[in-house]
């Protein structure tokens, strides 16, 4: 059974879960519009999967007696500027979940719920993953440059790099 403290905490990542799926779309549409393919269909692959982790968490929270509240979100923004600012904010918008993460962790030793504990072990390593991907896209967008050869590479590539393929290689 969750602990009030810990149930509106598990609520809380619920809703930054879910603002983050709608941040990626929101990308990906940017892009989409933008005319980069590649870039657009691994941001719609990024707000799949953090959809996914949200439902993981709304999954968890009722099954161990807690209500899962799915509330209202704000709305993400709309203009990136460029793709590499985009990246970059998406990069500083998973240090942001790690962070919550974090918290969420903390909070379920301070409870003492070790079953709470050990299921939040998996964000916990998914979110080095998520980190460590952001940066190695950002390390490839800053080698390209402003060459249009490069971004045009960048971008039909991209939608080959998955989070499972950036921490296989390593880059972590």
């Amino acid at each position: 059974m969750l602990s009030k403290k810990l149930e509106k905490a598990l609520n809380k990542q619920i809703q930054i879960e879910a603002e983050s799926s709608q941040t990626y779309l929101s990308m990906a549409s940017w892009a989409e519009v933008k005319g980069l393919e590649g870039i657009s269909q691994f941001m719609y692959k990024h707000s799949d999967e953090e959809r996914m982790h949200m439902l993981k968490l709304i999954k968890y929270v009722n099954e161990r007696g807690g209500h899962a509240q799915i509330s209202q979100l704000k709305a993400p923004k709309t203009d990136f500027g460029t793709f590499q600012k985009m990246f970059e904010e998406l990069l500083e918008h998973e240090i942001y979940v790690s962070k919550s993460i974090n918290d969420l962790v903390h909070v379920s030793l301070e409870e003492k719920d070790y079953a709470t504990h050990n299921f939040l072990q998996w964000y916990v390593a998914e979110q080095i993953e998520e980190e460590a991907l952001a940066r190695t896209i950002l390390d490839k967008i800053n080698l390209i440059g402003n060459d249009k050869g490069g971004l045009y590479l960048f971008d039909r590539d991209v939608k080959m790099i998955t989070v499972e393929s950036a921490a296989a290689s390593g880059e972590e």
